[in-house]
């Protein structure tokens, strides 16, 4: 059985077989205080609820044989083991019902935001890169137009000038041949001949004046159709233009702008043509510009969420094993209550509902304390 002293709470160990008569009593070793010790009643069929291991406490009405003091107690070996409930703890629940909804929400904002603000560069770049190229256009139909119109007025004023000698009068191939944006130029071609053969008749490159076009289906290779079909489509005082693929002296394939135009009381067509990347190079700029920052943009909201996340874990976590600590340790005061250990120090300072809990065992430790107080000045001497 184990006893515990009612002035300083320290325990023994004594055997009850040992007791001679009714009661023994005797002195603890930390305070003096005598300790009376019942010897505890045979079970009957009457009552089931005493056990041998049942503490009476009261005067003493005996004493001790000699030589056989009580031995001090080692209370662990006596206690009733706390149930233990199977589950989710507290720690846990916390990471799963508090950073797991707060990973989703950082995700699927995080995902929206970017997707809002990559579908914004788009739409910026695309628009931006339409509306230049439109303005391009334009630009270069303009400048054929004008071209056309300062190369009818010359042909009006030098009625005597032959084709043949287009290239070769100086001042008429300034007029004719201009230059468009950094590279491009104008050139003045004729309408078919009675052999149905179109030429140039002013050119930037000589080589080409008086040639039958067609012939340029060879050196061009698969970019002559596109070429061909705009370059011929300008019939009847009709304006054409297109897009048709250029290989450049080192190879590369860039993108060109045509715009045949009229020359109004002749039958001439002014071609204005140039690389159209040259108006949009700025755009093309911008867009990759737009494209690095939009990958900054990704890669700040992927660091923020995810220190967000370990910063929202590792509170959840120590806060969780806080809580999780005191609650742990008020079972374990609650357990050492149980067997008699009323002296057990209650250290939670919470001022939560942890805290609450500790005041309320604290409470209950000293109600015991004082009914077990009472029973003892109530029993008979």
């Amino acid at each position: 059985m184990i006893v515990s002293c009612e002035e300083c709470g320290k325990q023994y160990r004594v055997n009850t077989g040992k007791i001679t008569g009714e009661s023994a009593q005797f002195k603890c070793r930390a305070c003096g205080h005598t300790i009376a010790v019942n010897k505890p009643l045979p079970p009957s069929d009457d009552s089931m609820e005493s056990s041998p291991s049942t503490l009476t406490l009261g005067k003493p009405k005996a004493t001790v044989s000699p030589g056989e003091e009580p031995e001090q107690g080692t209370p662990d070996s006596q206690r009733v083991p706390a149930m233990r409930l199977k589950g989710i703890g507290i720690r846990t629940k916390l990471m799963y019902f508090l950073l797991a909804p707060l990973i989703l929400a950082l995700v699927i904002g995080g995902y929206f935001s970017l997707k809002e603000m990559v579908d914004l560069s788009d739409v910026i770049t695309h628009e931006s890169s339409r509306i230049v190229r439109q303005m391009a256009e334009q630009e270069i139909a303009d400048h054929a137009r004008a071209v056309a119109l300062q190369v009818s007025l010359y042909l009006a004023n030098h009625p005597g000038l032959a084709k043949d000698h287009f290239q070769q009068d100086v001042e008429f191939k300034e007029i004719a041949v201009q230059k468009v944006g950094s590279t491009g130029y104008t050139a003045l071609h004729g309408l078919p001949d009675e052999k149905g053969i179109w030429r140039n008749w002013a050119h930037v490159n000589p080589k080409i004046v008086g040639i039958d076009m067609s012939t340029l289906k060879k050196p061009m290779g698969n970019a002559f159709h596109e070429f061909w079909r705009v370059f011929s489509a300008g019939k009847n005082d009709k304006e054409s233009s297109g897009y048709y693929t250029w290989k450049d002296a080192d190879g590369r394939f860039r993108d060109k702008f045509m715009v045949c135009v009229p020359v109004k009381g002749t039958p001439y067509y002014v071609a204005s043509t140039t690389y159209l990347d040259e108006f949009t190079r700025p755009v093309e700029r911008l867009k990759a510009q737009t494209k690095t920052i939009t990958n900054r943009a990704r890669n700040m909201n992927a660091g923020i969420m995810l220190g967000t996340i370990i910063i929202a874990g590792l509170i959840i976590f120590f806060y969780g094993r806080r809580v999780t600590g005191n609650i742990k340790y008020l079972s374990e005061v609650a357990d050492r209550i149980s067997v008699g250990e009323l002296d057990a120090q209650i250290e939670v300072r919470s001022k939560d509902e942890v805290g609450e809990l500790a005041e309320a065992i604290s409470r209950m430790q000293d109600s015991l304390r004082l009914s077990i107080e009472r029973l003892r000045r109530r029993r008979p001497i």
